[in-house]
């Protein structure tokens, strides 16, 4: 049975502090000024527009501002402000492997797969089968998708065979389309999904191209609830033009669109739960998570305690503790590190698989 996402959020709302680690509200972002000019120029017409700069060539205090050059070093920047992410200037040479970010698996808490993808590459489709196959035959109730770590790229194929895993056969995913060309590339689900159960997708401000899409596709067709910050808005194929200088000038030319669902270019993917971390944070979590493991990162250790061993022992771990940080001249050890995005995608399942267990009333 599928749980509306609505009831799911109003339900993982009533957990208590207690439960639910992360904080999910965000405050409301103001208006910049650049975004206040945007608004006041798209109200002028073409005699406007003239009148403007000429305004300006006879007023303003530095005519020097206004010269040739400046007034198309202006264009361009207005453009590139306007187009962003779908047009930029970029520093030439490669931009890096993508087999840089590699693919991990885990199961936390004996109840919960979590897979981060990593870099979508035939070899990391590979191992995402080898986990399923093990979260199936573990007869799991959920799945956890982290597009965190994901590079951007426009591997479109390679993103289709992600989402062929989970979406069921005979679906068009996306297609890929260019301007003035009649011809698109339609991207289907070919065979029954290697995996049945709830799933979630995890992103955050850095999540582009591939992986948004990934998480476009997921919400679309098997109803996934995606958790983190709204992704960069770049499901787009780009193209790069050297400039003379040695940088290219980067160009979207192909649009990712999905069938009856919000453009995914440029707005991005907004996420159904809001959580608020700053990049700097979750890299770092990232990196320690791939280092150490996942489930550390989400569930808390229990603190020392007095229990039965500890009386026959003749010692007290509470006071041991306490003498512990005394002799580290009175300082608090820092907080443990948590995933706090990972932990309200394990509180949201927590609430659903209790709600799915509950007996239904005669």
């Amino acid at each position: 049975m599928k749980i509306p996402v609505a009831f799911a959020l109003a339900a993982l709302s009533l957990l208590p502090c207690s439960f639910v680690h992360g904080q999910s509200a965000t405050p409301e972002p103001k208006k910049s000024a650049s975004v206040n000019a945007r608004t006041a120029v798209d109200t002028l017409n073409d005699a406007e527009l003239d009148q403007v700069i000429k305004l300006l060539k006879d007023n303003y205090i530095k005519p020097e501002a206004l010269g040739e050059t400046e007034q198309r070093r202006a264009t361009v920047q207005g453009l590139l402000e306007r187009l962003a992410p779908g047009a930029s200037i970029v520093e030439g040479g490669p931009n890096g492997a993508a087999g840089d970010s590699p693919f991990r698996s885990e199961i936390l808490d004996n109840r919960i797969g979590y897979v981060r993808l990593g870099a979508i590459t035939p070899g990391n489709v590979g191992e995402l089968d080898t986990a399923l196959d093990k979260f199936t035959a573990s007869k799991l109730p959920a799945v956890i998708v982290d597009l965190r770590a994901t590079p951007a790229g426009s591997e479109f194929e390679q993103t289709a065979e992600i989402c062929r895993r989970f979406c069921p056969k005979g679906k068009v995913l996306f297609s890929v389309k260019k301007p003035n060309i009649k011809q698109e590339q339609i991207l289907t689900s070919k065979d029954d999904p290697k995996y049945h159960g709830i799933l979630v997708a995890l992103v955050n401000r850095t999540t582009a191209g591939n992986a948004e899409v990934i998480a476009a596709v997921l919400r679309t067709h098997v109803n996934a609830l995606v958790i983190g910050q709204q992704t960069r808005g770049e499901a787009a194929e780009f193209a790069e033009f050297p400039l003379s200088d040695g940088r290219k000038l980067r160009v979207a030319v192909a649009e990712v669109a999905l069938p009856e669902s919000a453009p995914v270019f440029p707005g991005g993917v907004k996420p159904d739960l809001i959580v608020d971390v700053s990049e700097e944070t979750t890299a770092k979590v990232l990196k320690e998570e791939l280092d150490k493991g996942v489930s550390q990162f989400v569930f808390e250790t229990e603190r020392p305690r007095m229990n039965e061993a500890a009386l026959v022992a003749g010692t007290n771990p509470e006071l041991d503790a306490v003498q512990n940080a005394q002799k580290n001249h009175g300082e608090k050890p820092a907080p443990p590190q948590r995933d706090v995005v990972l932990q309200r995608a394990v509180d949201f399942i927590t609430t659903i698989t209790i709600y799915e267990r509950k007996p239904a009333k005669k």
